[in-house]
């Protein structure tokens, strides 16, 4: 399923121009994230959650491994490089916190199995998937 990254945006002001470069990457981001489950789910994953928010901010997608979970952050861009490239330092601390939070959440607490996974989406709607990417 590839992605449309073209702006085609003539004629609209800047406010109005912003606006929809914003609604179209929610709707990328939307589409990456659908494209990822899918991807996960055909792996044997079972979906627990989406857009989940917690103490260091949201975790896009959080799946059930056995009796542990999978976190995945998901990055779309034209190319895998430049959705990897998307992802910073401050995120990567804020998307472990909320990991923990989530697994401190559970029967076992801080004591059950994760992983943080990132799965990159490029513009043809390719997945690439990064396990274990935050450790």
């Amino acid at each position: 399923m590839p992605l449309d990254f073209t702006d085609d945006l003539a004629g609209a002001g800047p406010q109005e121009a912003r606006q929809a470069r914003g609604r179209r990457a929610h709707d990328f981001g939307r589409a990456a994230e659908a494209s990822v489950a899918r991807d996960y789910g055909a792996r044997g994953y079972a979906l627990a959650e989406t857009r989940w928010r917690g103490a260091g901010g949201e975790i896009d997608l959080i799946f059930r491994d056995g009796t542990g979970f999978v976190f995945v952050e998901v990055k779309a861009s034209k190319t895998h490089a430049r959705a990897a490239e998307k992802l910073g330092a401050g995120q990567i601390a804020r998307i472990c916190r909320s990991a923990e939070d989530y697994v401190g959440r559970q029967p076992d607490g801080l004591l059950t199995d994760m992983r943080i996974d990132v799965a990159l989406v490029d513009g043809q709607g390719q997945v690439a998937i990064l396990e274990n990417a935050l450790v």
